[in-house]
C-alpha cells in the first residue's frame, strides 16, 4: 500500500495532526505519512470508535506521537494543535444509524468537536485544515451525479452535522483568513475498516459473514446504488488537499469518490466470488435515512486538487478481501 507517493514535494519538514488517527481512514493516513517520511505525525484519538491496534504497526517509528484525548475538550485540541502545520481531521462519530439513535451525542462530537478543532487550529496558527465531510449532505436531492453546488435537505442528524461542518469551515476561512478544505467522502471502504464496530459499514460486514460461513444481511432490496470508493483513493485526496498550492483550490469542498456507481448486490457478488462462496443474503427492511442512489461528480476535485482515483471498486474489493482473510488467518494462528 502507498508505495507510490501522491505528492511531489518533500514532507519531511512538516508536522501533521491526524484526529481520529486510530480509526479506519485516520490510520491509513498515518501509514502514508510515516511511509513517506513526514517530519512528525501526531495522532489525537479517544479510541471510542478507533482501535489502538490500528497504530501498532507504526509503534516503533520515532516520528509518531499518540495523544489520547477527546475533541470535545477545547484544551485538548489546543494542545494537540501546538506546533502543527497541517491538520487532517477525521475524528467523528460516524454512521447515519448512530446519529438517529443518539442525535445529541452526534451533534456534540461532530459539530462542537469540529468547532473546537477549528478554534484550536486558528489559535495555534495551523497552516491548513483538511476535514472529512460526507456525501450525506446531499440529503433528499435526487439529482445524479451529485455536484458540490447542489445539496439537498439533510435526512439525518449525521447529515445535519456534516453540513454544519461545511458552513463553519466557510465562516472560519472568511473571518479568520484560514486555509480549510472539506472532502465529501462517498462510501469509503478498505483495510482496517472494522466489522466489529456497532455501526459497521456494509462491506466489512459482508466479508466477515462470508469468512465465517454466514449469510449476511442486506437492508432493502440490494438494488440501491453507491459510489463505493477504495481507501487508497481517499488517502490520495487528503494528501493532495493538504499540499495543494493552487489558491483557487482552497476553502472549497470536494466530492471524493470514483464517479462510478454500483448496486449493493453487485458488490456482494464480487465479494462472494473472491471468497468462493455462494450464499443467499438475508433481506431486511430499508433503514431510515438511507437514500436509493448515489453517484459523485468528481470533476472539481480532478481540476483543482489533481485528484485521480487509481483503484476501481472491483480491484479495491479484491485487495480488501485479501486483507480481511489474512487478518482472520493471523487471528487463528494466535489462538
Amino acid at each position: 500500500m502507498y508505495s507510490t507517493p501522491f505528492h511531489t514535494t518533500s514532507i519531511n519538514h512538516l508536522t501533521f495532526l491526524v484526529t481520529g488517527g486510530g480509526g479506519f481512514i485516520g490510520s491509513n493516513l498515518v501509514e502514508y505519512l510515516l511511509l513517506h517520511g513526514a517530519g512528525s505525525v501526531r495522532v489525537l484519538d479517544n479510541f471510542s470508535t478507533g482501535f489502538r491496534q490500528n497504530l501498532l504497526p507504526f509503534a516503533g517509528n520515532p516520528a509518531l506521537e499518540v495523544v489520547e484525548g477527546d475533541i470535545c475538550d477545547l484544551a485538548t485540541c489546543l494542545a494537540a494543535c501546538e506546533g502543527v502545520d497541517i491538520v487532517l481531521h477525521q475524528a467523528a462519530l460516524g454512521s447515519v444509524p448512530r446519529s438517529i439513535h443518539n442525535p445529541a451525542m452526534s451533534n456534540e462530537v461532530n459539530v462542537s468537536g469540529f468547532v473546537n478543532m477549528l478554534t484550536a487550529a486558528k489559535d495555534q496558527k495551523v497552516k491548513r485544515v483538511v476535514y472529512a465531510s460526507s456525501s450525506s449532505v446531499y440529503g433528499d436531492s435526487v439529482t445524479l451525479p451529485k455536484v458540490e453546488t447542489q445539496v439537498g435537505n439533510p435526512l439525518t442528524p449525521y447529515a445535519v452535522a456534516k453540513r454544519a461542518n461545511e458552513l463553519y469551515a466557510d465562516v472560519f476561512a472568511k473571518t479568520y483568513g484560514m486555509e480549510i478544505i472539506g472532502l465529501r467522502y462517498f462510501n469509503i471502504f478498505g483495510n482496517r475498516q472494522s466489522p466489529e464496530a456497532e455501526y459497521a459499514g456494509v462491506i466489512p460486514l459482508f466479508m466477515e459473514a462470508l469468512l465465517q460461513g454466514r449469510a449476511p444481511q442486506i437492508n432493502g432490496d440490494g438494488l440501491q446504488t453507491r459510489d463505493f470508493t477504495y481507501i487508497e483513493n481517499c488517502v490520495q485526496a487528503n494528501i493532495k488537499a493538504a499540499l495543494v498550492q493552487n489558491p483557487k483550490a482552497l476553502n472549497q469542498v470536494y466530492n471524493i469518490a470514483t464517479g462510478v456507481r454500483s448496486k449493493l448486490l453487485e458488490v456482494y457478488q464480487i465479494i462472494g466470488k473472491a471468497a468462493g462462496v455462494q450464499q443467499e443474503p438475508h433481506f431486511k427492511p430499508a433503514r431510515i435515512g438511507d437514500i436509493k442512489d448515489s453517484l459523485a461528480d468528481i470533476s472539481k476535485a480532478r481540476a483543482l486538487l489533481g485528484y485521480n482515483p487509481q483503484v476501481s471498486m472491483p480491484e479495491g474489493l479484491q485487495r480488501t478481501f485479501k486483507w480481511f482473510k489474512l487478518q482472520k488467518q493471523l487471528l487463528e494462528q494466535a489462538h
